[in-house]
Parts: structure tokens; C-alpha cells; sequence
């Protein structure tokens, strides 16, 4: 057998493999019988790419399971993450220099001694971070839910190394931000119960302390209540959070979350003189929104909020915010993205979109921009040349990536025991499913002694997700389908295959929607496996949680 090339970075930098040197590394069943190797992976979106006219930017601008955006500035560049739950690596880190055009350039959690996932569900792991760069070093602020709380991690440099975790157990609840204040103080704000007990469901509040950045420690008794429930809590406003303080011509403003990340989700304000005074909320929140607006109507997007903001060197004030783009009401499976509109400040107070204004497809660039080259979300392939894999591929919960390798521009998998419905490790690779409509293909093969179940699945948690898989039945392929709904395992479709083990094999899932086909290439010729199954389990109104789903290669034994 050939000599493998153990893939232990993605890029210079960020390492998977917990840093470990091969010599290090536990053994995995590498023998050939057992693996199975991909020869290519392509992904397209082939009927609702959107496309933009000269001058404008189509939303979203990062599509496909990128919720919670935070933004910030470096020279000419702008840098910006998201939420990644328990997706690894996680805290995805994006570059742009004209905020519509963003290209992937690493990630700030790439090994096990920054975190660990193990046994956790794929919605929980890291929650809606805030990025910052200030005085020469870019600060991460975010939660790792169920697993330590809030921590800060730090980087001279976006694409890595990025610290270990500055853990602040004082700081409970969800959603923190970091505000650098121009006295030189710092302050960290965050979501958390209110005072008292709760009111009714979903009463929370935003919080504030003051943050030594010497001792990486909140100051003792610096707590402060900043918000209690939300614009007013007589209307009994639910799930306040994702607070931002900015500093703008003399007034601080706090924006915020309103409404829960579901269809009555907003973006709400406040203003105050001095971090010391109460914050005042603005008369005309929420000022954003489209829980206002019903269907059906063109081109929906739903559950617009969690924004952050950001100027440019124009001047313009622009916001990078979540929302999702359902086929149906409130049918999506592409999870909840990122999206940019301009911010219109009007007696010095911000407007995102007006009441009753849907977000519309295609808007006007920001000053002085030109498109740019960016990472594609819609269309790419992956002919897995080199030693490293795309920074496009994600795994649940685990940074250990030993059963995977590049070798001669395919990409071989030693596959592991666990099947994609358990939460222990698994042998899968996943990228983000960009639209409603798309197609995912590769090419594989078995060793002819082949013992291994492998194939493309369309992944949304352990409990509902689907598996185009081939398997070995008397020297020959076998394709099913496997369906897994609530936790319910069952094999939908079964097909015999005429090719011999040993042979490549050419296979896709295609996606339109609420419908979901399965196929195998017989000559020029598709052969589909079983009837179009529901894509509706996939998507978040019925599988719940806070992912999209992804689309990728894994293997079992």
C-alpha cells in the first residue's frame, strides 16, 4: 500500500489534529478492505444561483449556515464570523474588502486543546460570536454552550493561531460582546436571566461589566443591568439578546436581538449618553424586521435579525445580519444566513429597513466598490489535489481527523464504526448546502474485499438526515437510501448494482426544495434510487435546532 500524506493542517497554521505529531497518533484500520477513496466532489446550485446587475450585490452575501454574523475592520480589509454550534473547525473567519465578495481564510477553533465537542448535539457548541480588532490584536468574545460558557480568544493575525480560551465564569447566559471604549476602558455585555425571577417565558435581559484586558478578568461588583426584557417589557418581549455597544458621535448605542430567532425575530435599539445612565429605546423599534410581512410574496426572507454594524472608509454605515430564505412558510434547509444592507442614520438614530419593506434581492453596492473574486458558495468542486483539505469541509463535534487522507488527488477515508445517527465519532466530511436547489456528486470505490458502507449524505443532526450509500452484496454494489427522521432509522429504497467492487462509481443527491432524489451514474445514464423522499425533515421548522444542513462524504465500517 501505498505511503499516505496524514493531512494535519488545512492551511499553514491551523491545526486539526490537536497538534499532535503523526508518530503520536493512534492506529485506525487502514486496511484496504476497509477504506474507500473519493475521487472528486462537485456542488452546484443549478436553478436559484441569484444574480446581481452592474452596480449592485445580491443578498445573502454569505449563504447557507451562517447565522449570527459579527463584523469588523482592519485596515482595508473587513473580517467577519459567525456561529459554527458544534461543527469543527468552528468560528469560520471570512475576509472581504468590499463587504459583498467574501472569501473563507481559516478558523479560530482548529484544535481539541481550544475545545471539544464529544458527545454533544450539532445546534449546540459555539453561539453568536462578537469579533473586534483593537490595538494590533483581533478578539473573538462567544459561547460555547454546555461546555465552559464564555470565553475570549485572541489572534495578531485572522487566519491563526488564535489563542487558547480566557474563560470568564462570572459572565453567564449567551451572546457576548466586547466594546473597546476610546478612555481605554473595556466592557463586556451579554444575555442572561433577568433580576428577579422571570416574568413569563422568554424574560431575559442584557447585562454589562467592565473587562481588565491585563488580568483578563471582569472587574468584581462591575455588573450592570443595562436591559430588562426588551423595548418594554409591559408588551412582554421575548429572548433580548446579541447586544452591541458602539461609540457615535457622543452617544453610545446598544443594539440588540428582539423576538427569538424564529419568524418574529428583530433588530431593536438603544441610545444613553454615559455607559453610567439608563438606555433609552428608540421610538420607532424595531428597526428591522419582517415578522411584519406575510406570505406568499417574491423571493421571501424570514427571521431578519442579529445585526451588527460597521463604517466604511466612505463613511457609509452598513449591517451584517442574519435571515433565512424558506422554499415554503417557514420551510428551510439551508439553515440561516448572512445578509448586508445599509444603515441610514436619521436624527441620530439608525435605520436598517422600514416597517412593512421586504429585503430585496439585489441592492445597490457600497461606495466605491467593484465586485471582487470570493469564495463561491454556489458552485465549486474539489478534485482533492495536494496534501490539505478545502477549509469548505466540516465535521460534527470531533477536530480528530486521522481516518482521513490525500493521496495521488483523491481522497481516501479509513472509515470508522459509528453511523451518521450516532453523536460519537463519525467519518464525515461536510460543506454547507447553499440553496434550495441544488446537486452534489463524486466518484468512489471499494477495494474489491471491500467490508465498508460509503456514500454522499445530506446531513441536518444525527436524528434527521438522509444517506445515498453504497455497499458490497455477493462482489457488487449495492445503493440505498437511508432515511433518518426523529431518530428513526429506516432503508427507504435498495438497488443492485451490474458494477463489480473494485470499479468507480459515480453518485448524487440532488435537492429542489421540499423534494430530495438520489441517483447513480449507469454509463451516460442516471439511474435514480427509490422515489423523491421529503426534504422537509431537513429543514429547521421540523428538525429543529439552529443548523443548515451540509452535504458531504462519509464512510463506515
Amino acid at each position: 500500500m501505498k505511503q499516505r500524506v496524514i493531512f494535519s493542517s488545512i492551511v499553514a497554521g491551523l491545526c486539526l489534529l490537536g497538534c499532535q505529531s503523526q508518530s503520536e497518533l493512534p492506529l485506525y484500520n487502514e486496511s484496504d478492505k476497509s477504506q474507500v477513496t473519493f475521487d472528486w466532489f462537485e456542488y452546484s446550485t443549478p436553478n436559484n444561483r441569484p444574480a446581481a446587475p452592474p452596480g449592485e450585490f445580491a443578498n445573502p452575501v454569505l449563504p447557507g449556515f451562517y447565522p449570527d454574523p459579527s463584523i469588523t475592520k482592519k485596515g482595508d480589509n473587513y473580517y467577519l464570523t459567525t456561529s459554527s454550534f458544534s461543527y469543527t473547525p468552528g468560528l469560520p473567519i471570512l475576509r472581504s474588502s468590499n463587504l459583498t465578495d467574501w472569501t473563507l481564510i481559516g478558523y479560530a477553533l482548529d484544535r481539541e486543546d481550544q475545545m471539544q465537542f464529544a458527545g454533544a448535539g450539532i445546534s449546540r457548541g459555539i453561539f453568536a460570536p462578537t469579533i473586534r480588532y483593537h490595538d494590533g490584536l483581533f478578539y473573538i468574545i462567544t459561547t460555547s454552550v454546555d461546555n465552559g460558557g464564555n470565553f475570549i480568544i485572541t489572534a495578531s493575525d485572522p487566519t491563526g493561531p488564535w489563542s487558547e480560551p480566557v474563560w470568564l465564569p462570572e459572565v453567564g447566559g449567551i451572546d457576548p460582546d466586547i466594546f473597546f471604549d476610546d478612555d481605554g476602558r473595556v466592557y463586556i455585555t451579554h444575555n442572561e436571566a433577568p433580576p428577579g425571577e422571570p416574568l413569563y417565558d422568554g424574560h431575559r435581559a442584557i447585562w454589562m461589566w467592565e473587562y481588565d484586558p491585563e488580568t483578563q478578568k471582569v472587574l468584581p461588583d462591575s455588573r450592570q443591568l443595562l436591559v430588562n426584557g426588551g423595548v418594554d417589557l409591559s408588551k412582554q418581549p421575548i429572548w433580548i439578546e446579541a447586544p452591541h455597544i458602539y461609540k457615535i458621535n457622543g452617544w453610545y448605542y446598544l443594539s440588540c436581538a428582539e423576538g427569538g430567532t424564529g419568524p418574529q425575530h428583530s433588530q431593536v435599539v438603544f441610545r444613553s449618553r454615559s455607559l453610567d445612565k439608563p438606555f433609552v429605546p428608540y421610538e420607532n423599534n424595531p428597526i428591522l424586521t419582517q415578522r411584519d410581512l406575510s406570505y406568499p410574496r417574491p423571493n421571501p426572507v424570514d427571521t431578519a435579525g442579529h445585526a451588527d454594524f460597521i463604517q466604511t472608509d466612505a463613511g457609509e454605515w452598513w449591517a451584517v445580519f442574519l435571515g433565512t430564505r424558506p422554499y415554503a412558510n417557514y420551510l428551510y434547509n439551508t439553515g440561516r444566513d448572512t445578509f448586508l444592507l445599509p444603515v441610514e442614520w436619521r436624527n441620530e438614530w439608525p435605520h436598517i429597513l422600514p416597517p412593512e419593506t421586504p429585503i430585496a434581492p439585489t441592492i445597490k453596492r457600497p461606495a466605491g466598490t467593484q465586485k471582487q473574486p470570493g469564495t463561491d458558495f454556489y458552485d465549486w468542486s474539489d478534485s482533492f489535489d495536494g496534501n490539505a483539505l478545502s477549509l469548505r469541509w466540516q465535521a460534527p463535534r470531533e477536530f480528530d481527523r486521522r481516518w482521513a487522507s490525500i493521496e495521488n488527488g483523491a481522497l481516501t477515508l479509513s472509515p470508522l464504526a459509528n453511523p451518521l445517527y450516532s453523536r460519537a465519532k463519525v467519518s464525515y466530511l461536510g460543506t454547507h448546502q447553499a440553496a434550495a436547489s441544488f446537486a452534489a456528486s463524486t466518484e468512489l470505490t471499494m477495494a474489491a474485499d471491500s467490508t465498508t458502507t460509503a456514500g454522499l449524505a445530506a446531513f441536518q443532526s444525527a436524528d434527521y438526515h438522509y444517506f445515498l450509500g453504497l455497499r458490497p452484496v455477493n462482489g457488487r454494489y449495492q445503493a440505498f437510501v437511508e432515511q433518518v427522521v426523529d431518530g428513526q432509522v429506516s432503508v427507504v429504497a435498495e438497488q443492485n448494482l451490474a458494477v463489480a467492487l473494485g470499479q468507480p462509481v459515480t453518485i448524487k443527491i440532488h435537492g429542489e426544495g421540499a423534494a430530495i432524489e438520489f441517483a447513480v451514474k449507469q454509463g451516460d445514464d442516471w439511474l435514480a434510487i427509490g422515489e423523491p423522499q421529503d426534504a422537509t425533515w431537513l429543514s429547521t421548522q421540523k428538525a429543529g435546532g439552529f443548523v443548515g444542513t451540509t452535504i458531504g462524504m462519509h464512510a463506515r465500517q
